[in-house]
């Protein structure tokens, strides 16, 4: 088959699958003659397929509102307040970066947001699942929460997920296992969650693997439609979240105010510097007025 003759039909399975092509709506470019097989296969290749469509989950979870909302957590329905207005601007910028703005194109894989701080106990926990939840209140897209913390697993316990559950590690292992077998629909509309799964002593090189890399791939192939929200461990002390560091599109690093030495920001800050996108998110920052024990700044 001829060049000419490959193109048309391409062109012909394009227009039945609805593509949109603006080069053949003049009748005088719908027309193929010899002279135009270059530009039409140079047209053709700027058209991006598809991703494959995720399976909806099989398994699904309720979300204990109740221990959230007692914890200081947002909760869906809950009255406006100090919090959801901090996280709805934290999130404002990190969505233009996934989505693209009327001013700057979508950040490659941007959808890919990595949660994490220098060390234990400055609540990127806190951080991760507020953002989910002020995330899923958009309109035009769905959320998957990833626990990426093979050590802790403390997102599963603050959103009172109990019992053992296959995750993400399990199914990096495991070729034949699909996303769909282990995510976790919830009570949180278009919020989605994935547990860390077995806990395994490989855990840096697990998620170091090909194996990673093709799902984070999958992942970040839907970007107009997914945010997908990594909870992982503190950088200095884990090798899992410097494995994990260079595959995400945005990563936000959680600093505690009055907490986190200059030293432990500055060597974080070192160890993200090929990162496309590093955030401070300043936690726990007070103010006169605050009617919240909580201040998020992002930076």
């Amino acid at each position: 088959m001829s060049t000419i003759e490959q193109a048309s039909k391409r062109l012909e399975e394009l227009r039945k699958a609805g593509v949109d092509m603006p080069w053949a709506r003049d009748p005088e470019v719908a027309t193929l003659s010899p002279a135009q097989p270059a530009a039409l296969a140079g047209a053709l290749q700027d058209v991006t397929p598809a991703p494959a469509p995720l399976a909806a989950p099989r398994h699904r979870v309720d979300i204990d509102f109740a221990a959230l909302r007692d914890a200081c957590y947002l909760v869906p329905d809950a009255p406006r307040s100090r919090l959801l207005d901090e996280f709805r601007g934290v999130k404002r910028p990190l969505l233009a970066n996934a989505q693209g703005s009327k001013t700057a194109e979508p950040v490659d894989r941007g959808n890919l947001i990595m949660i994490t701080s220098s060390l234990p106990g400055e609540g990127k926990t806190y951080t991760s699942i507020n953002l989910a939840m002020s995330m899923a209140m958009e309109m035009n897209h769905s959320v998957l929460l990833v626990d990426a913390d093979a050590t802790r697993m403390a997102a599963a316990q603050r959103l009172g997920i109990t019992g053992r559950r296959r995750g993400l590690i399990d199914l990096l292992l495991d070729p034949a296992l699909d996303l769909s077998e282990v995510e976790l629909a919830t009570n949180v509309d278009k919020l989605t969650f994935l547990p860390v799964g077995t806990q395994n002593e490989r855990a840096t090189e697990i998620f170091s693997s090909q194996a990673m890399a093709a799902f984070l791939n999958r992942l970040a192939a839907h970007q107009m439609d997914r945010i997908v929200i990594f909870d992982c461990p503190p950088l200095l002390p884990s090798a899992e979240a410097r494995a994990l560091a260079p595959q995400m599109g945005q990563i936000v690093l959680v600093v505690h105010a009055g907490k986190t030495h200059q030293g432990s920001v500055q060597q974080s800050l070192a160890i993200l510097e090929e990162s496309p996108i590093v955030m401070t998110l300043l936690n726990q920052s007070r103010t006169p007025s605050a009617s919240s024990p909580y201040g998020y700044y992002a930076y």
